[in-house]
């Protein structure tokens, strides 16, 4: 007996939860397959079997051409025995493989999953049944995005669990220079491949982009956070302020090949499109301030803009910039012409 103990303490801890948790899921599975998964010789599965069932487990070998590994009939392991780091890798669900390796889970999430695969036997069928990992997928990065960050996640995501204070090196967006900032942390959010600090400072809830984040430093003072705060609140809280679409109505007419674009581009600030008129649709947009129209650039000659004056005004001066800017330096000047619409 001495020696089965002996031998449960120097096997390795991950292997034991896994082979649990497979047959947990599975009730049999043979002892060749069960090799190939946990990539230890099959004699070194019979030897883990049986050091497991004496050693209380319900979990025997039976022989024979149908035989396998199996666990007693209604018997239930528990799934808290993960360890520590595999069940914080699960907990952050929505998270794509870069983002994992970003905060240091990438091998304590690929062990978490392989633990807790559902796989089913073998079906005789033609067809088995997918599971959903089998046809869902989460790539949670940005298209095109290539930026690199200053700081390491994983040290920022150590840091913040010391729930202090935090003097950081940030570029706000309208700035060329970055200034140091005290700032009481609330933790880190993932948003399509972007990351951001939350955070107050100065008493005000804020999104800092960690793009834009060149250094933090961890300072003795604990956080000063709102009571009841908790980084969900916050965020669900800046997420509405940013995503209003304010009160500025703008009306346009756009060529109707470029409506499902206009779409994904400006969601909930494109209202009230109309039925097409001669392949365009008359739409309203709202922006939060008037010269958020300069957005509506991007659409080019897809796009005529009717209203209000102050909008087609400054449509008219970024075009007119936009083509001085753009000009061949030996050619005339272009005339500009007044607006007949």
């Amino acid at each position: 007996m001495s020696s089965f103990l002996g031998y449960l303490e120097v096997m390795k801890a991950s292997r034991l939860l896994h082979l649990l948790l497979l047959l947990q899921t599975r009730q049999r599975i043979s002892s060749s397959e069960l090799s190939q998964t946990l990539e230890v010789s099959r004699r070194t599965i019979l030897r883990d079997v049986e050091a497991l069932s004496m050693a209380g487990v319900p979990v025997y070998a039976e022989r024979g051409r149908h035989g396998g590994i199996a666990l007693l009939p209604g018997s239930r392991l528990n799934l808290a025995h993960l360890e520590p780091p595999e069940l914080e890798a699960l907990s952050v669900a929505g998270l794509d493989e870069r983002h994992l390796e970003l905060l240091g889970l990438r091998d304590a999430h690929a062990t978490a999953a392989r633990k807790v695969a559902l796989k089913q036997d073998a079906a005789p069928a033609a067809h088995p049944r997918a599971t959903l990992a089998d046809i869902v997928m989460v790539d949670s990065s940005a298209w095109l995005s290539g930026r690199s960050l200053l700081v390491d996640i994983a040290d920022l995501a150590t840091a913040l669990r010391l729930r202090r204070q935090l003097r950081i090196k940030y570029r706000r967006s309208t700035e060329a220079h970055p200034a140091f900032l005290l700032v009481d942390p609330y933790g880190l959010v993932a948003k399509s491949g972007r990351w951001y600090l939350v955070a107050e400072q100065q008493g005000e809830q804020r999104l800092f982009s960690l793009e834009r984040l060149y250094s933090f430093e961890i300072l003795r003072a604990p956080a000063n956070l709102q009571v009841d705060a908790t980084l969900r609140t916050v965020w669900l809280s800046l997420k509405e302020r940013t995503e209003a679409p304010g009160d500025v109505m703008i009306t346009a007419r756009l060529r109707a090949t470029r409506l499902d674009l206009a779409r994904r581009i400006l969601g909930e600030r494109l209202r009230d499109v109309d039925a097409a008129e001669g392949g365009w649709y008359p739409i309203t947009i709202v922006f939060r301030q008037i010269q958020d129209v300069r957005q509506l650039l991007q659409f080019a000659d897809h796009i005529h803009v009717t209203g209000p004056p102050a909008a087609r005004d400054m449509i008219r001066a970024l075009a007119t910039d936009l083509v001085s800017r753009h000009q061949d330096p030996s050619a005339a000047p272009v005339p500009r012409e007044p607006d007949r619409s």
